[in-house]
Order: C-alpha cells, then sequence, then structure tokens
C-alpha cells in the first residue's frame, strides 16, 4: 500500500541525527517538522531567516508573522534565532547545512532534480532551491514516485528545467527509498505492502535490485 504524505515525512524523519542543521523545501518536506524523534535535537533552518523552528501551530498558537519560506505559519523553539537573508544564504553557500529535504517534479538516475518549474505555468521563481542543492552535504527528495497522470517521476533524464545537477542522494517516495548510484537507481526500501514489481513499473529509469528488499519500518 503506497504511503501518504505523512507516511513519507514519517520514513524521512528517520535520517535525522541529533545535532543536524536541516533545511525542508516545501510540501512534504515541511511535514517532517512533526515527526523528529523525542529526545533528539535537530535544528530546522528556514532560508527566509529562522534558526530553530518547531512543529506546525496550533489554531491557537497561529501567529501570521511567524513563516516559513513556503509562507506556513510555523512555531519557533526556545533558542531560536531570527537573521535576514544574507546571512540565512550564507549559512547555506557556507556549507553549513547537514541535510537538505526537497520536494521535486523529476529526479534523473544520475541524481539530477527538476522542482521549479514547469513551463506554460506560472511559477513565483526557485526561491533557495538551487542554493540549496549546490552547497548541501545530503540532500534527500520527498515526492511520489508517479505524477498526477500516472508517469513516473524517477527518469533516465530529467525533461523540465533543472535545479541541479548530480546533486541528490536519496529519494523518499510512497513506493519505496531508493539511493542514487553510479549504476542508476538503487531500491533499498519498499513501502509497506508494495511489491518490488510494482515499483519497477513505477520507475521509467533503470532500477538496481539486488536481494531481498526489506519493507520500510515508520
Amino acid at each position: 500500500m503506497a504511503l501518504d504524505k505523512h507516511g513519507i515525512a514519517r520514513r524521512i524523519a528517520k535520517e535525522l541525527k541529533d545535532g543536524f542543521y536541516v533545511n525542508l523545501g516545501i510540501g512534504i518536506p515541511t511535514l517532517v517538522a512533526n515527526y523528529i524523534p523525542e529526545g533528539m535535537e535537530v535544528i530546522l533552518q528556514s532560508e527566509n531567516g529562522l534558526l530553530g523552528i518547531g512543529p506546525f501551530p496550533g489554531i491557537d498558537e497561529v501567529d501570521p508573522d511567524l513563516i516559513n519560506a513556503g509562507k506556513q505559519t510555523i512555531t519557533a523553539m526556545q533558542g531560536s534565532a531570527f537573521f535576514d537573508s544574507s546571512a540565512s544564504f550564507a549559512m547555506i553557500r557556507g556549507g553549513h547545512i547537514d541535510l537538505t529535504v526537497l520536494g521535486a517534479f523529476e529526479v534523473s538516475e544520475k541524481g539530477d532534480i527538476s522542482s521549479w518549474k514547469i513551463p506554460g505555468k506560472l511559477v513565483k521563481g526557485m526561491g533557495g532551491a538551487m542554493d540549496l542543492v549546490a552547497s548541501a552535504k545530503n540532500i534527500i527528495v520527498a515526492t511520489t514516485h508517479t505524477d498526477k497522470d500516472g508517469k513516473s517521476k524517477l527518469l533516465k533524464q530529467c525533461t523540465l528545467p533543472l535545479t541541479g545537477v548530480n546533486c541528490v542522494n536519496r529519494i523518499i517516495t510512497d513506493l519505496a527509498v531508493v539511493d542514487i548510484t553510479e549504476k542508476g537507481f538503487k531500491l533499498i526500501e519498499r513501502a509497506p505492502g508494495v511489491s518490488v514489481e510494482e515499483i519497477r513499473a513505477a520507475t521509467e529509469g533503470q532500477l538496481i535490485v539486488e536481494g531481498e528488499i526489506p519493507e520500510m519500518t515508520l
């Protein structure tokens, strides 16, 4: 059974490590903030100028002036810091972010990512994505395995304008955990109840399957 977006976020939260500085992109990645393991200290950074993001606010906690880069209302944790965009991007470009989680329209088997523009559709711009993919130590993509028409998002080659080249390390979808290798996509885990054959059918790029593939634990 394919995961919903919260299931994807829960699985991504297992990639976090104590003391990590993490940037969460727009969409599914923002949900990861709600699933940080209890007792683990993870510092979330937003390119619009906040270090130390807490979970999404309850109805009585909403502060319209406190938002993330996706303009969603958020909470600040004790010890949070606020700063301007130049300081924020100095952190990003300086390689101080341990993990970046981004959504994507497409990912190629070489680790290229298209995440910001579909030709013919109005977009507000790339935001900080280009800086993040160029500077982050580890990039995980959070996305559905296929688009709404059932077409694979894991491709031999991206067809949409690129955000970054050869930069993605791991992809976590509603069907699987897939790593980028020199030989193509390597299947690491499958969603509970999802078969290898279903994942293979949903993957356009080269999919490497070695041995028994375990189910995800959430």
